[in-house]
């Protein structure tokens, strides 16, 4: 038997609103690395009353992490939809990559929620950590990277990212295709694979940056 179909009314709809306004100014104050503010102050900055608060969430770091997780929610379904286009997983951590440090040019608010959230954001079990091991394990057991603890591969690659995403920021003239293809090139080398191999992933065309 089919399932009944989801009627949302206006409440559901007035809901959805509030909360998706409530995660909006949560990411607001994170990228401006503004952690230390009030529920009062998210609320007016969301232009939502102060007791609508609680009927989303039981508390502000409760609300920093969803918006923290809706950022790495937005930015999985954008690379999961560009990588599915390829098979080796080494080219597939590479685009990921190289996709990704160009993301700051074209969504800096939300590529400054992860920087705020430092180090911490490559313990996370959603958004690039899972894939990134994932893609990382297929390539050393396919040969392509050498054999590397997947937790040291991670803390190595994305402290490379996170450094790469904070130069972007601090230099908004620079070259942000060629300093985010030069750090992957860097990354691969560091895996053990071999220059010229590098070069051709770290230079290949690059499928279309998802529009948002």
């Amino acid at each position: 038997m089919a399932a009944e179909p989801v009627v949302r009314n206006r409440i559901d709809r007035r809901r959805e609103r509030t909360r998706n306004a409530l995660l909006g100014a949560a990411r607001k104050f994170l990228s401006e690395g503004r952690s230390a503010v009030s529920i009062q102050e998210i609320t007016d900055a969301a232009d939502v009353g102060f007791g609508s608060f609680y009927n989303h969430f039981e508390s502000k770091d409760q609300l920093f992490d969803e918006a923290v997780r809706s950022v790495l929610t937005v930015y999985s379904e954008m690379r999961d939809g560009i990588v599915e286009l390829y098979d080796d997983p080494a080219e597939v951590f590479a685009v990921s990559f190289r996709m990704t440090g160009r993301l700051q040019r074209q969504i800096p608010e939300m590529v400054r929620v992860l920087l705020h959230s430092g180090m911490s954001i490559l313990l996370r079990e959603e958004g690039l950590v899972p894939r990134a091991r994932r893609d990382i394990i297929a390539a050393q057991e396919a040969g392509r990277f050498e054999p590397m603890d997947p937790d040291m591969a991670i803390m190595a690659a994305g402290g490379s990212l996170l450094g790469l995403l904070q130069l972007l920021d601090a230099r908004p003239d620079a070259d942000a295709d060629a300093l985010t293809d030069d750090m992957t090139f860097r990354v691969l080398r560091m895996f053990g694979m071999n220059k010229r191999t590098a070069l051709k992933l770290t230079t290949a065309p690059l499928p279309p940056q998802p529009q948002l």
